[in-house]
């Protein structure tokens, strides 16, 4: 069975908060993902919050809502399956991702991941507050300012389907 995960994370992907922002970030972004009090479809219990400060760029991907990866220069294409091999090699070096540079398959231009055009958001972190379970799908522009207003930076969200 498949869950359901939302990742929240540093538009910037080198950028990292000291801990206690980090923490009252996360305290907001559980208070929101679980559900409002009148509704008697929701499970705040269920919700599980893992909030983690990276060593190294991670990669924050969408799962299986991953639809596509296309060039940032010729549009083209970019296979999933060279993506997914990237990111296992260096997840089988455990060290994170040393640089999100990259040349790309189809039209060999320098960019970086992080610059790849993603059908469903994925993103770099070296910070991320994960809901699983969340008991809504997507946070609003004003709650996303709001968190990263409580973290000290502007933050995005990625959706995931594990």
């Amino acid at each position: 069975m498949s869950e359901s995960v939302l990742p929240v994370i540093p538009t910037d992907p080198h950028w990292q908060p000291a801990t206690e922002p980090g923490q009252r970030a996360a305290a907001l972004v559980l208070d929101l993902v679980s559900g409002a009090p009148d509704d008697p479809h929701a499970d705040p219990d269920a919700v599980e919050l893992d909030v983690d400060w990276h060593e190294a760029i991670t990669a924050v991907d969408c799962g299986s809502n991953l639809v596509g990866i296309g060039c940032p220069r010729c549009g083209g294409p970019i296979d999933p399956d060279w993506y997914r091999d990237l990111l296992e090699t260096y997840a089988e070096q455990g060290d994170g991702l040393p640089t999100l540079d990259i040349t790309t398959p189809c039209c060999t231009t320098d960019t970086s991941l992080d610059r790849l055009d993603y059908d469903w958001p994925c993103g770099f972190a070296r910070f991320e507050i994960a809901a699983w379970n969340p008991q809504r799908f997507l946070l609003t522009p004003e709650e996303l300012t709001a968190v990263g207003r409580v973290l000290g930076h502007p933050v995005r969200q990625i959706l995931a389907r594990i």
